[in-house]
């Protein structure tokens, strides 16, 4: 009995990338293609809009702040993923199933309804408000419409993503490592920061890449949670759109926020390679 090829197989890859590529082109290139058009064609053709960029203060400290409030929720996402990895990927299967499963089922939430969700917690009538009248802090400090808010819905969203970064390279190290350093004469402290930090770096770097840049293009959750002072650069965005209907420029701040996210790959690839942020830092 002969096995034939698939037709595809023989004909080389172009047949099987062809479904990819003409769905990436109409729904990503195409589009993205006409808002690089509409930023240098209205209201009239040329570099105008870059250009009242550059003269506009307001644009310069709302991309600050979308940069600062970016790398706090990169480092908060940090400190509480680590140990929730950690324990995952050392603990007993059990618990790892555990703790594995409730992180794939935040993906299963839309950011919408978390944010909703965390209108009604942080509310003035919501149950953390009542939790600190009972505890005496009466009258309450205000929760919602604050930095506070929006930093802290943004990072209960992106910590999933860290969470996965960091289990992904710590599943991969072996606990003979610590137990050695541990016999040789280094207490736990000492062979967990020489031993098994430097060996989950790569974990660190590709889930604060993916978080970071993440949180550059957050729209729902600072524009309904935060404080008008703390606006991101993807509101800006859609004040251009929807209430001033100036189109050329916000497809000109679009351009230039994806610009700034391709410099920030390019920095990671140029150091890191794309292919470890998929492959949990592994060659």
């Amino acid at each position: 009995m002969k096995l034939r090829a698939s037709p595809a197989l023989v004909a080389g890859p172009i047949p099987l990338m062809a479904p990819a590529v003409i769905f990436l082109s109409v729904f990503f290139l195409v589009p993205l293609g006409y808002v690089g058009w509409m930023s240098i064609s209205q209201p009239a053709f040329g570099l105008q809009n870059f250009a009242r960029l550059t003269h506009s203060s307001l644009f310069a400290s709302v991309l600050l702040q979308t940069f600062k409030t970016a790398f706090m929720v990169t480092v908060l996402s940090l400190l509480f993923s680590y140990p929730l990895a950690y324990v995952a990927a050392n603990g007993s299967k059990r618990l790892a199933m555990f703790l594995l499963t409730l992180i794939a089922m935040s993906f299963w939430t839309s950011y919408l309804v978390r944010t909703y969700a965390w209108m009604v917690i942080l509310g003035n009538q919501g149950p953390v408000t009542a939790l600190l009248v009972w505890l005496g802090w009466n009258p309450a400090p205000k929760l919602l419409y604050t930095t506070f808010s929006a930093t802290l819905a943004m990072t209960h969203a992106l910590i999933p993503f860290m969470t996965m970064s960091l289990y992904a390279v710590m599943k991969r190290i072996d606990p003979l490592y610590m137990r050695a350093a541990q016999n040789l004469g280094a207490n736990p402290l000492r062979a967990f920061t020489t031993i098994y930090l430097p060996l989950s770096a790569p974990g660190i770097v590709n889930g604060c890449t993916l978080v970071f840049i993440s949180c550059l293009g957050f729209y729902v959750m600072p524009v309904l949670l935060g404080s008008p002072r703390d606006q991101m650069i993807a509101g800006i965005i859609g004040d251009q759109i929807e209430q001033t209907l100036d189109f050329g420029l916000g497809a000109a701040i679009s351009i230039v926020l994806l610009a700034l996210t391709l410099a920030i790959y390019a920095v990671y690839n140029r150091f890191f390679g794309l292919d470890r942020l998929w492959a949990g830092g592994d060659r």
